[in-house]
């Protein structure tokens, strides 16, 4: 892990630790586990304000690149009110999104897909021109 730990904005983390608070009444495993990894991930996160934000680190809005072995996929991490398979975005409680956030690009992640574990290795994080305007959520 390219920082050591996961880094996380300082508000996208309240939110963040909001969502998985009412998440738990997911009935698929896969998701379950998926999220308790990032809520156990997140207790030992790195919490920066906005600017000391590294621009390589995925958060709510990037654009991310995934590669494993056999397939590559890019998507946009969103609010899960925001999710559109179609339009490839996934939500951050998705098995996808769960894996990714906090990671920078050049890490690797394993995670529990529905088909079994994949290694995926970050190849680019792009951030997006408006960042989510969390005071809003808040």
């Amino acid at each position: 892990m390219k920082y050591g730990n996961l880094i996380l904005e300082k508000k996208e983390y309240v939110f963040l630790k909001r969502l998985l608070n009412v998440s738990g009444y997911y009935k698929d495993e896969n998701t379950k586990e998926s999220l308790k990894k990032l809520s156990t991930e997140m207790t030992v996160a790195r919490i920066c304000d906005n600017d000391e934000m590294p621009d390589d680190v995925i958060r709510f809005n990037s654009v991310v690149t995934v590669k494993s072995v056999t397939w590559e996929n890019q998507f946009q991490l969103v609010i899960p009110t925001e999710r559109d398979i179609v339009a490839n975005k996934i939500s951050i409680l998705a098995p996808m999104g769960a894996a990714v956030m906090g990671y920078a690009q050049g890490d690797s992640v394993i995670w529990k897909f529905p088909n079994g574990s994949k290694e995926l290795l970050i190849t680019s994080v792009n951030q997006a021109e408006k960042p989510i305007d969390i005071d809003v959520l808040l």
